[in-house]
């Protein structure tokens, strides 16, 4: 029996209830199951088989239901789950979250049919992540390093420049160990128009767009897209990389507007909520979106992760930053108090945490004293916030001789090694020697865990012999 035979089509449905719609008695249909839907106008359009009961099929329309009757609406099953057509013919190309050009040009032609739900990683397959990324940003490559295979989500604020950052690393990320180029995968969910443009405008400004494939769901289109459009953009990141052997660097934004997908269809299913209303399955979904990243062995690619989102009220404890934080390797904080005061990028020092980023620097991959240069920022930086707190009890000019000193180098972190212009791009020496730069206001009595050699060498060079 071929699929066409095998495709019954029912004619009517039982009901209609926002983005869901409900067949009854259907025949051999199995979960996530592709499903095409006709209008009373003729037209087409996508769904997928989301719950099946023993009398009916829960069907989640991915266009939206507008236009849809009850009498009037044919339905028929696929026998298949959703799949994308991947080549790398897509890189240089703008896809709607379904993978469906929108720069005008044709749907590209390939053979390689994939489903977007992926396939599961074998554990065992996967390949420590190692290698250092430069993003040329000193905050996060002195502070908090990203390495290759790595998720790495930040962590960010309505009104805060996340979609400048997310450009400016897709722009400059490389490999210091290998002369190659990140492909770039990009997937925005539920972004407004001028957002969308904002990240072609600045590919194409840039001269990267042709390495880049963009997934964009605007937020006019209906909120089911939102949910498979991190798939689809993964499904081909998955090609370029385990395929094609391309390094390749995955950027999402905004997974809160992913989750606000999630849970509005879990409302529409009648699902019991979870805290804040989300549904009780919000980490395993997470999940299967961010554990599509990394290396596997015998595979020269591989899938380097960074997942934007937008803490409600920047509360860092809302199911959706604090599950992410559970699942990735780490978090990259935005500060609302540094964007106020003109830091760009407004990283937070101290909640932001690159899990492996002790894997990936030191002798041979970025430079000896990098680890212990960034454990003496961190220490030192920690101490500022409680000279800040002294500060503002006292006055300043009541503060002693060496919290006046950790104030200087407070001021010069976040001026010098923090703050930097949007197009310039350091490479891991220079932020390493401006980190150098600023730790030497500080006196050496103060700096623990540095060999005496290591010290002496880098007061002489930075300081002064006069530094005790």
């Amino acid at each position: 029996m071929t699929l066409q035979d095998r495709a019954l089509t029912y004619v009517g449905t039982r009901r209609i209830d926002g983005p869901l719609l409900v067949v009854e008695k259907p025949y051999d249909v199995g979960f996530d199951e592709t499903v095409e839907i006709q209008d009373p106008s003729g037209a087409y359009r996508l769904g997928r088989v989301l719950e099946i009961a023993d009398h009916e099929a829960v069907v989640q329309v991915l266009e939206g239901t507008e236009g849809l009757s009850n009498a009037g609406t044919r339905v028929r099953f696929l026998g298949k789950t959703l799949e994308l057509p991947v080549s790398e013919e897509m890189l240089g190309r703008v896809f709607d979250g379904l993978g469906r050009p929108q720069d005008g040009g044709p749907v590209p032609l390939s053979g390689n049919l994939r489903d977007i739900n992926g396939a599961p990683m074998n554990p065992y397959s996967r390949q420590y992540p190692k290698e250092f990324i430069q993003t040329g940003l000193s905050a996060i490559d002195g502070m908090n390093s990203l390495v290759r295979g790595q998720k790495l989500p930040i962590f960010s604020g309505n009104g805060l420049p996340h979609d400048r950052i997310a450009a400016q690393i897709a722009r400059q990320a490389k490999l210091i160990s290998e002369d190659v180029e990140f492909s770039i995968v990009f997937a925005a969910m539920g972004v407004k128009y001028d957002v969308a443009q904002f990240f072609v405008r600045s590919f194409e400004e840039s001269g990267v767009l042709a390495n880049v494939a963009l997934f964009l769901s605007l937020a006019s289109a209906p909120s089911i897209e939102r949910l498979l459009t991190p798939r689809s953009a993964l499904t081909l990141a998955e090609h370029l990389a385990y395929d094609l052997g391309r390094h390749v660097l995955v950027l999402m934004t905004d997974m809160t507007n992913y989750c606000e997908a999630l849970r509005e269809i879990g409302t529409a299913r009648g699902e019991i909520p979870g805290r804040k209303g989300y549904p009780g399955y919000l980490y395993s979904d997470l999940a299967e979106i961010y554990e599509r990243a990394g290396r596997i062995k015998g595979s020269e690619g591989s899938i380097t992760q960074m997942a934007i989102l937008t803490m409600p009220s920047d509360d860092i404890s809302h199911p959706v930053p604090d599950l992410t934080g559970y699942i990735t390797e780490g978090q990259i904080v935005m500060d609302r108090e540094l964007f106020q005061r003109g830091v760009y990028p407004p990283i937070a020092g101290l909640p932001s945490l690159s899990r492996l980023m002790k894997d990936g620097i030191g002798k041979g991959r970025t430079r000896e004293d990098h680890a212990h240069l960034a454990s003496q920022l961190f220490a030192a930086y920690s101490r500022v916030k409680q000279v800040r707190g002294l500060s503002a009890g006292i006055g300043e000019e009541e503060l002693s001789p060496l919290d006046k000193r950790y104030i200087a180098f407070c001021e010069q972190f976040e001026r010098r090694l923090i703050s930097q212009g949007e197009t310039e791009n350091r490479s891991i020496e220079q932020t390493l020697e401006i980190g150098w730069d600023v730790i030497s206001l500080l006196p050496r009595s103060e700096l623990h865990r540095l060999t005496e050699e290591e010290l002496a060498a880098r007061y002489r060079e930075k300081a002064g012999e006069e530094v005790k």
